[in-house]
């Protein structure tokens, strides 16, 4: 072969070769396509009989639907022995004589609250409470001193808000336990609307750590018989609770109970920090309260992980508390005439999460606990059963999964739906002792697995500061080719009120990780140290300064699965999350910068000191009137470490999110700016804090941020997300 035929040959292999590299870095609208089949919107139709979501009709009787490959069908169980029957049509399947008639119930809007006994609605207007009867229509104002940000009822943690009453009927449907509100003296915020002509402004009193109060609630007692308010005889209270940042998190209003006879009321008042809790009875009738006893924590007090976990028992006058003084959150019954302590009910290496029944006649209580067994998942729950006075422990839910509970009317019998991420769900139905009367379901992923479905991985790593082990989640590429090495990239939420895993259910779609990994990556979500589900000293690791993000973590365990998963390619790490997830892949990208090479953070809470007041100062302490340089609301906010930019950053935020504002973004815009940073930006002009309808457009965006930036590929222009994608 001659110099020129070889060098036109030479050049043809070059030419094939360049073109074949191109093409490979170009990804494909059916590429796309492909990752879209595994949304949630995709993959949830795939699994039929998925669960039991039961309606009670009696304590015989219930009835639930299934999706199958036929359509819609019900189902309908004999308690007693477990026989189901099976029809389309839920008319015909409830055609038996000793079923209640499930068309005479009365629907109440969202806006008012229903009486115990169904005949009494009370709701807000104009700042004071109303009543209405339901039988004639007539109209009764409770209240009649209420005015604007000093009502009766309101609802308003700052971000959290609505105009259903925070109220709780007593049981003979005659008083209401309440408060006045008091949100004059803290902060407003402000959000602007985009459109044609003059914007709408949007005002509403959102208090944030520099005021010098938080919201003020002045208990009161509602006579509803003799059209009387008695205010308790104490100072006000902030706006707090003890299982989350406010007064009503349940829906409700929190931390109160009544006596059976209407004539106590039993409360909890929580100090601004969260650091005290007063447990207190009222008279309903003087308003005179008594001080039962108190918890101080150096940190914050919970009442429980799931729901709130205190209750107050009439038949011998006691109360059961929730505690975490030994590091794990345990019950623990106190006479509620003294105040003294008769004895703890658990205890051990686990944490109790939820009071699921107290059954006061047989002195046995029934709770939802986790890692107490320690050969699985420590944040796989299981239901148990124990005597009051702390004996006879009983495993009721044994199978090595994550167990939801569903109890009947009269607390006989409980529905069991259980599964963990790689296992989908059963469903029994058992005796209160355990006993198993039947299984009722079993869920048929068949479908779902011919789709092409994938579960993800399971594992285990260690923190960085080799104290405890972590637990995650990994998902990769159902065409995996070992040999390769794939980016990675890092889902983090980083709490400390939640985690990274939602939930350790089955679950046929997580937000968007199977479809990312579908085009290329690796996705992993590590459930890091200072998160809630596991010990009182595992969850405060963080507390005082949030700035570590569990970051450490998350790198260190990536790390560690590398070690096990060569494929991972630890020089090509991306990071992202929403809200506080946000917060921290910024502060991935600024305190990281060797190792996150690229970040996604949509609506962070960049600078506690513009976020509401009670999320902080739960997990951070007071602010202060005059912080210094030393206060971690300071430290930790993500501005002041923009200079250390370096790898690829985009900002996300909707303009109208009043959950976090989008000035907490703006700061760190302003900051690259100053700088002189390159980043990217995108601003949903009508978007609250989830994005909405763009929700679609901003996780193809996302896609196409990593394609591009950490893969190295260039995504399909413009592409849309459509859930059905054939």
């Amino acid at each position: 072969m001659n110099r020129a035929l070889l060098l036109i040959f030479l050049l043809q292999i070059f030419c094939f070769q360049l073109n074949s590299q191109t093409e490979k870095e170009k990804l494909t609208s059916e590429e796309y396509d492909r990752a879209v089949k595994f949304l949630e919107g995709n993959t949830d139709d795939l699994i039929y009989r998925k669960s039991v979501n039961p309606t009670w009709l009696n304590e015989k009787y219930f009835w639930y639907q299934v999706s199958t490959q036929a359509g819609p069908l019900y189902v309908l169980v004999n308690v007693e022995n477990g026989e189901k029957r099976e029809s389309k049509d839920l008319e015909v399947l409830l055609d038996v004589k000793d079923l209640p008639n499930e068309k005479s119930r009365t629907y109440i809007p969202n806006t008012e609250m229903v009486s115990p006994d169904g005949n009494k609605v009370a709701y807000i207007k104009a700042w004071n409470l109303w009543m209405r009867d339901l039988t004639t229509g007539r109209e009764t104002q409770l209240t009649t001193d209420g005015i604007e940000n000093y009502g009766y009822a309101t609802d308003n943690a700052g971000w959290k808000k609505s105009d259903k009453p925070v109220l709780l009927w007593s049981p003979d449907s005659k008083k209401i336990a309440t408060y006045r509100q008091d949100q004059r003296h803290v902060s407003d915020m402000y959000l602007v609307t985009t459109n044609i002509g003059a914007p709408k402004l949007q005002k509403w009193k959102y208090p944030l750590p520099e005021d010098e109060k938080a919201i003020q609630i002045e208990r009161v007692i509602i006579d509803t018989e003799n059209n009387e308010v008695i205010k308790l005889k104490i100072p006000s209270d902030p706006r707090r609770g003890t299982l989350c940042d406010n007064i009503n998190c349940s829906g409700s209003f929190d931390d109160n109970e009544w006596s059976n006879d209407s004539s106590r009321l039993y409360f909890v008042s929580t100090s601004r920090d969260h650091k005290i809790a007063k447990v207190r009875v009222a008279n309903s009738i003087t308003g005179e309260v008594r001080e039962i006893f108190e918890e101080i924590v150096p940190t914050q007090y919970e009442s429980g992980q799931e729901k709130i976990n205190w209750s107050y028992l009439d038949d011998k006058d006691e109360i059961i508390w929730y505690s975490e003084r030994d590091d794990y959150g345990h019950l623990y019954l106190y006479d509620a005439s003294t105040g003294k302590l008769k004895n703890r009910i658990t205890k051990g290496e686990f944490v109790v999460t939820e009071v699921s029944y107290i059954d006061e006649k047989k002195r046995r209580i029934y709770f939802l606990a986790n890692g107490k067994n320690k050969n699985e998942n420590p944040y796989f729950s299981h239901l148990y059963s124990i005597d009051l006075n702390g004996r006879n422990l009983k495993e009721l839910t044994p199978e090595i999964a994550n167990h939801s509970i569903t109890w009947s009317p009269q607390k006989e019998y409980f529905i069991d739906n259980y599964s963990t991420p790689t296992l989908p769900n059963t469903a029994v139905l058992k005796m209160k002792n355990g006993k198993i009367i039947a299984k009722l379901e079993e869920a048929d992923i068949s479908a779902l697995l011919a789709a092409g479905w994938k579960a993800p991985q399971e594992f285990e790593v260690i923190s960085a500061n080799k104290q405890w082990d972590l637990y995650g989640l990994m998902f990769t590429p159902t065409s995996l080719d070992s040999t390769k090495k794939y980016p990675v990239v890092n889902y983090i939420y980083p709490g400390p009120q939640g985690g990274s895993i939602k939930t350790w259910s089955f679950d046929s779609s997580r937000r968007d990780h199977q479809a990312l990994a579908e085009l290329g990556f690796i996705v992993v979500a590590i459930e890091g140290t200072c998160n809630p589900g596991r010990s009182k000293s595992f969850h405060d690791a963080c507390y005082g300064s949030l700035s570590e993000n569990t970051l450490p973590d998350q790198i260190s365990g990536i790390k560690q699965l590398s070690e096990k998963y060569p494929y991972l390619d630890t020089t090509r790490v991306g990071v992202w999350g929403h809200s506080g997830g946000g917060s921290a892949s910024v502060a991935a990208m600024f305190k990281y910068p060797e190792f996150y090479k690229v970040g996604i953070a949509e609506s962070g809470n960049h600078d506690n000191r513009n976020y509401e007041d009670d999320w902080g100062e739960r997990y951070i302490g007071l602010m202060g009137k005059t912080p210094d340089s030393a206060s971690a609301y300071i430290k930790d906010a993500n501005a002041q470490y923009a200079q250390n930019l370096k790898g690829k950053l985009m900002l996300a935020h909707g303009a109208m999110d009043d959950n976090v504002p989008p000035y907490n973004t703006y700061l760190v815009v302003d900051a690259l700016i100053k700088a002189n940073k390159d980043f990217d930006l995108i601003i949903f002009p009508h978007a609250r804090h989830s994005f909405g309808d763009d929700f679609y457009y901003m996780m193809r965006r996302r896609w196409d941020y990593f394609v591009e930036h950490l893969q190295g590929a260039t995504p399909p222009a413009n592409y849309k997300i459509d859930l059905i994608k054939e």
